[in-house]
């Protein structure tokens, strides 16, 4: 266990690579319409949006896999070598995105070569997001683990944060011209500052394991715990799928379904992304205060209840009632963030804790939660029925609320 830092620069090495993971993958979601037409054959609008959200979700399908290497090497060579691989392999890709040249220069090696840099983003994000929750957490204060995780959480939701307001600043001050001609690469470019901090930042953090090790974890893990993994994945599929439906794929939406315009929709959920910072923090307290479970069980409850309204709200023609309902999943989502990883973790032996969640928690994140933004415009597309995100939610929620009662909290 680290012993020669401080607290306070602890979570910060673990915060900066999620703000890094996060907005990487938040800026490609965001920028979903402009990417369709810059790398994919000339189709009409629905196609190309339904081929650029599939490539969203190869990457996050790539999460389950690069969670269970990299949370290896986490559990065989310790936390710190895991989360700098993490971070390099995020920055890399994301930069060379912004640098690749269309579909018009390359033909079918453009979408070829963007298809290969999201699967090495899904890979890096994969093992980022658990590595990280599992370094800080177990260096947190006793009985502050939900806290000291949801500064962690915080981070992914201040990467999103930041990639909403990055796209929110373009669409301001760029022309839509420039924008959607060379403008959308400025963010993926600026992902390389945020990834220099963060190499710098966990350069010198020192590690001493006071662990058992194993010589090949994913292997003992796929063993002895393919039950626990199982039900890991059930609990995330509501963080998994609301997020990625509310807060990435929502952009996309309003504009195809309720003809919102760009600019006005990357304002909305910019702000929405602000405000769910504190309640990450609140989440954590709570889980601190009452038990992770305690609160994760009145959060499912009230989703299941609330989810078709919220939607209904979102729906609606006025920004103010759009603003509203994504503001009601700010509050659901934002409570589930922080006591989950805390009851992911303390469900997980110590000596394959990080291999354990990352499994877990990815196939949640990654192959469900990825994979919603696509299979939404795909059944949208099919059905004509523009509630289908609600109805998806719906299903996940259900699905996270039985899971919820299979484990107890451990305090």
């Amino acid at each position: 266990m680290t012993t020669s830092h401080p607290r306070s620069r602890i979570i910060a090495a673990g915060v900066v690579g999620n703000v890094l993971e996060w907005y990487d993958f938040a800026v490609f979601g965001y920028f979903a319409a402009v990417l369709g037409r810059h790398f994919f054959p000339a189709q009409n609008p629905t196609a190309q949006i339904l081929a650029t959200f599939g490539v969203f979700a190869i990457g996050f399908l790539m999460r389950p896999l690069g969670g269970a290497l990299i949370g290896a090497i986490g559990d065989r060579h310790g936390r710190r070598a895991a989360l700098n691989l993490s971070i390099v392999t995020m920055a890399v890709p994301t930069v060379l995105i912004g640098l690749l040249p269309s579909y018009e220069t390359l033909g079918i090696l453009a979408p070829t070569l963007l298809v290969l840099l999201r699967m090495m983003q899904g890979l890096s994000v994969g093992g980022e997001f658990t590595a990280s929750m599992v370094f800080v957490a177990e260096h947190a204060a006793p009985g502050r683990q939900g806290l000291t995780i949801s500064a962690v959480a915080a981070g992914a939701g201040g990467g999103l944060l930041l990639g909403s307001g990055t796209g929110a600043l373009l669409n301001a001050v760029m022309s839509p011209e420039a924008l959607a001609d060379w403008g959308w690469r400025i963010p993926f470019l600026f992902g390389a500052v945020v990834a220099l901090a963060g190499f710098l930042l966990r350069r010198h953090m020192v590690e001493a394991p006071s662990r058992e090790s194993h010589a090949a974890p994913l292997r003992a893990v796929l063993r002895t715990q393919g039950g626990l993994v199982a039900r890991m994945t059930g609990l995330a599929a509501f963080a998994g799928v609301a997020f990625y439906l509310v807060f990435v794929y929502l952009v996309s939406w309003l504009q195809v379904v309720d003809g919102i315009p760009p600019a006005a929709a990357l304002e909305i959920n910019t702000l929405s992304m602000a405000l769910m910072l504190p309640m990450v923090v609140l989440g954590g307290w709570l889980a601190d205060r009452f038990g992770q479970f305690a609160v994760m069980r009145v959060v499912l409850v009230a989703a299941l209840i609330a989810t078709w309204p919220l939607f209904l709200l979102m729906h609606h023609p006025e920004p103010l009632m759009i603003q509203l309902g994504q503001l009601g999943f700010v509050v659901l989502v934002g409570l589930y963030l922080a006591p989950l990883p805390v009851a992911l973790m303390r469900a997980a032996p110590a000596d394959l804790r990080c291999t354990t969640m990352a499994l877990g928690q990815n196939l949640a994140l990654g192959a469900l939660g990825g994979c919603a933004p696509l299979v939404a415009a795909f059944l949208i597309a099919r059905s004509g029925d523009e509630m289908m995100p609600a109805f998806i939610i719906m299903a996940a929620t259900a699905v996270s609320l039985a899971m919820a009662f299979s484990f107890r909290d451990q305090r």
